[in-house]
């Protein structure tokens, strides 16, 4: 299974960045159009992605929450897209004035090298706008 793994720091409270990856209204910000989360074990995630490909649903589990620390889910593969069934884990912590999340995500479909790399950039810009959106 292809890997990529992520790191931002954010000016911004842990509390804050927490709900900004836990609450519909918080992920719709920065990854999704739309987004539905019950950020729970065992809780279901919905994302609703529009982009010049179309409209987009891929839905997932939340397999372990441990409430400001950490966060793992996996997207199923009925909804699409490039990043279905991928597993992906957040963890936050505060780093002196910052909050850091760091993020893994694999899948097996990033064995192929430019898959990896086109998920690696999506990742990247995904995260740039969690810290946009939190400290703008």
């Amino acid at each position: 299974m292809g890997t990529v793994r992520q790191q931002v720091g954010i000016v911004a409270g842990t509390r804050d960045v927490w709900r900004a990856l836990t609450t519909g209204e918080g992920v719709a910000r920065w990854w999704a159009t739309e987004a539905r989360v019950d950020a729970r074990d065992g809780g279901l995630i919905v994302l609703v992605e529009e982009d010049a490909e179309g409209r987009r649903e891929q839905r997932g589990l939340f397999h372990e929450v441990r409430p400001v620390r950490k966060i793992e889910l996996a997207l199923d593969h009925r909804g699409g897209g490039p990043d279905a069934t991928s597993r992906v884990c957040f963890t936050v912590a505060r780093d002196g004035d910052e909050t850091r999340v760091a993020m893994t995500a694999s899948a097996a479909a990033w064995d192929d090298e430019a898959v990896r790399q086109a998920a690696d950039q999506r990742w990247k810009v995904r995260l740039e706008k969690l810290r946009g959106v939190l400290e703008g």
